[in-house]
């Protein structure tokens, strides 16, 4: 009888028929009008997509991306009746910290690539090697190689849960946590439920600590002027969210099937629906890398996973602990504040909910710090799990 414990060995292999299918689908592409002037207000540029396009088809080379994923140790491992993909890099150093390193939306372990030989390696990155991690970054449920999911509630609280149990089945007594997006919500909950075995929570994204509510005069005058002056522009930012960028999550948290079908028979829909968030929610000091963008949605074309993570919106909108007031977690928490992320954390706010040790404010980066700014992210997370110390003997 199989073990259903079992951790299994896993490789991407990709058949030539579905690359020819892709290509043919991409060279057949109708493409829709646009407004004349309109920029980036209506939402993807047609002569932006177009490029992109055209690149993926004539100059992107899957077959090279899929190697180079392979280079990362991958494994598959059934966790509450789902089926769980993740990459296991163990570091040269043996008394490396034990990190799981969570994505978000619309994202998957691609984000991880420029970060995971300096946590790994630092000695062959310039770095210290008491700064080493053996990394565990897994896929999403539902997301690309992790899915798609086969039963409902799927939401990030069952997520962190799964995650415990992955980290356990692996031999971690005692780990940290990184994320951000979805993957800050994973974090912090894997911090709620196991404090006993989570060293720290590191997150490029806080969960409710922007300013969701027009602040008063009685509450900015508590404050000093800099976090006032910061409330002020969270609030602004979050306003402009609201109007003018939060159509996707709405659609995704009531009705992720109809969207499911043109995202998994049209690969240009595929790519506007990404390839805008990458866009939009990053420095374009320091954007994406093209050739990863297109890696990442890759992975949700060839796994046909588009409609299965975007159900994570629906399982958290409609859980029964949607609208209540965030638990209390005393688990150490490190953020680092990119200034072109979607929202701007406030640190009064997070202070009443998390164990805020360490707080850094960068000057570039947005959503995607590991994609756009892995050194700062690097150094960030080395810096927070530095300072926790602790026995390792555990780990």
């Amino acid at each position: 009888m199989d073990d259903p414990d079992a951790v299994r060995p896993f490789r991407l292999e990709t058949a030539a028929g579905e690359l020819d299918d892709l290509a043919a689908r991409l060279r057949r592409a109708r493409w829709p009008d646009e407004l004349p002037g309109v920029g980036r207000a209506y939402g993807m540029p047609l002569g932006e997509l177009r490029e992109l396009v055209r690149y993926w088809l004539e100059e992107y080379d899957w077959p090279a991306a899929e190697a180079r994923l392979n280079e990362w140790p991958q494994f598959t491992t059934v966790v509450d009746g789902a089926r769980v993909h993740f990459a296991h890099l163990r570091s040269p150093e043996p008394d490396a910290v034990p990190l799981l390193m969570t994505h978000g939306w619309p994202g998957s372990l691609v984000e991880f690539q420029q970060v995971a030989g300096p946590l790994t390696d630092p000695r062959a990155h310039g770095g210290d090697p008491a700064d080493a991690f053996h990394l565990v970054l897994p896929s999403i449920p539902g997301f690309t190689l992790s899915g798609p999911t086969v039963e409902t509630g799927w939401e990030f609280k069952r997520v962190a849960r799964a995650f415990a149990t992955l980290m356990e089945r692996l031999g971690y007594d005692a780990y940290g946590v990184q994320g951000g997006d979805w993957g800050a919500a994973v974090s912090r909950e894997l911090g709620l439920i196991r404090p006993e075995r989570v060293l720290g929570v590191h997150l490029n994204l806080l969960p409710g600590a922007g300013a969701t509510a027009e602040p008063t005069e009685v509450e900015l005058a508590a404050l000093e002027p800099g976090e006032r002056e910061r409330t002020l522009a969270s609030w602004e930012r979050y306003r402009v969210w609201a109007r003018e960028r939060q159509g996707y999550a709405d659609i995704q948290a009531t009705r992720p099937q109809t969207l499911a079908y043109a995202l998994n028979d049209s690969p240009v829909g595929l790519l506007a629906w990404i390839g805008e968030k990458f866009a939009e929610w990053s420095d374009p000091r320091c954007p994406v890398d093209r050739d990863q963008l297109l890696t990442n949605v890759m992975l949700y074309w060839l796994t046909g996973t588009a409609g299965s993570a975007a159900r994570i919106y629906y399982e958290r909108a409609h859980a029964d602990y949607q609208g209540q007031p965030p638990e209390v977690s005393t688990t150490p928490t490190a953020l680092a504040d990119f200034p072109q992320d979607n929202f701007i954390p406030l640190r009064h706010i997070a202070a009443r909910t998390d164990a805020i040790v360490r707080w850094t404010s960068y000057d570039r980066g947005g959503h995607f710090p590991a994609m756009e700014v892995p050194e700062l992210l690097v150094g960030d997370v080395r810096a927070f799990f530095r300072a926790r110390g602790g026995d390792r003997s555990s780990m």
